[in-house]
């Protein structure tokens, strides 16, 4: 009887779970708390029950004074005139008697006043909530999204190279400044990202990934980024963490930080340009793969079943044939392997990374799921 029980109230409190979960819903939430712990409850509490007592006795004294009102119809007609009354639509001819005019003027002066510092409060909290959110000190609210710590000229190439993304990742900007320096579309946070409470802002612990770009290029830049590695983890240490580096001495540091992927901005560049100097057009190529170029863009796919004990060799062709897809690496057993041994087998649960114009019938993969460097 019991599971029964907790089964039935799973079931009827589902919409409402799904709703709580909206992100507007959990923005107003935020708001909502944050004003609550300002306001003094007692003041507005006075307030309501003064309205109340006002309606009734009001309700009271008209059913009274006025004969033809007299029974029990007439208190509840009379208790409702009150009600529109204090909200400044009643009925002036109702009352006929001397004491009817002056209760119908007391509600009106006292009554709407009570009403009308109900309203502005409430007016103060959506005219707060809206200054609030275009000051970027709302919480965004969202859930699997990407949080984008920190702005410079990568995080803003690579917010482009997300909006423009089939998969529609929804994206959190955290930074320190005035205004937001992402597109209007994309959610602002101001903040430090080294800071958990702003951190939690962004909705970090409900993130699919976090990635930290220095602001400038300096060392302290990256100091400055372990340290937000070291939050994140505090807080969330299952969302995934990509970090750029400004100084390559600085990536084992944040490997310690247990960043899950770091990026050398500079050593990238420099080896694609030393390898464009030996194999003219190498850069071209690259640069159209990973930015989506005419007919190619690269993606991390999970594979069918049907595909389970494949060799590489007839992987590669599967995925040409079924999918017009080129295969780059296969991910086995947490590994990817961009070279795979001759005797390589494939698993079930193993994922692939190729390129193709689209996905077609396959599927992307989670945007939590981490793919190693290359074995």
């Amino acid at each position: 009887m019991t599971r029964v029980r907790t089964t039935l109230v799973r079931v009827l409190t589902a919409p409402l779970r799904g709703v709580q979960e909206l992100p507007a819903v959990r923005r107003v939430s935020f708001h909502a708390n944050r004003i609550r712990a300002g306001l003094d409850f007692h003041f507005f509490r006075t307030l309501a029950i003064a309205l109340v007592v006002i309606v009734v006795v009001a309700g009271f004294l008209v059913t009274v004074l006025e004969p033809e009102k007299r029974s029990f119809q007439g208190l509840v007609d009379s208790s409702y005139w009150a009600v529109t009354t204090v909200i400044g639509s009643g009925d002036s001819s109702y009352v006929h008697s001397p004491g009817g005019y002056v209760i119908g003027w007391l509600l009106a002066f006292f009554g709407v006043a009570i009403v009308a510092t109900l309203t502005a409060a409430i007016v103060g909290f959506v005219i707060d909530y809206l200054l609030k959110e275009g000051q970027g000190m709302g919480a965004a609210g969202y859930s699997d999204h990407i949080v984008v710590c920190g702005w410079n000229a990568t995080a803003r190439d690579l917010i482009d190279e997300l909006r423009g993304d089939e998969f529609d990742a929804r994206i959190v900007v955290l930074h320190e400044s005035e205004r937001s320096p992402a597109p209007a579309d994309i959610y602002f946070v101001r903040g430090d990202t080294t800071s958990t409470e702003d951190l939690e802002r962004a909705g970090i612990p409900d993130a699919a990934c976090a990635i930290i770009c220095p602001s400038e290029g300096s060392n302290e830049a990256d100091m400055r980024s372990i340290l937000t590695v070291l939050a994140i983890e505090s807080i969330a240490p299952g969302v995934r963490t990509v970090v750029e580096v400004n100084n390559r001495k600085h990536a084992e540091h944040v490997r310690r930080a247990n960043a899950d992927e770091i990026l050398v901005t500079s050593r990238l560049a420099s080896r694609l340009l030393a390898r464009t100097a030996l194999y003219p057009g190498l850069a071209a190529l690259v640069t159209d793969i990973v930015s989506g170029g005419e007919g190619s863009e690269l993606y991390g796919v999970e594979l069918p079943e049907a595909y389970v004990d494949l060799d590489i060799d007839g992987l590669s062709a599967r995925m040409r044939r079924d999918h017009g897809a080129t295969l780059l690496a296969v991910t086995h057993d947490g590994h990817t392997l961009a070279n795979p041994p001759s005797d390589f087998r494939l698993r079930r649960g193993d994922t692939a990374v190729v390129v193709a114009e689209h996905l077609a019938g396959l599927h992307p993969l989670e945007p939590d799921h981490v793919l190693d460097a290359p074995g």
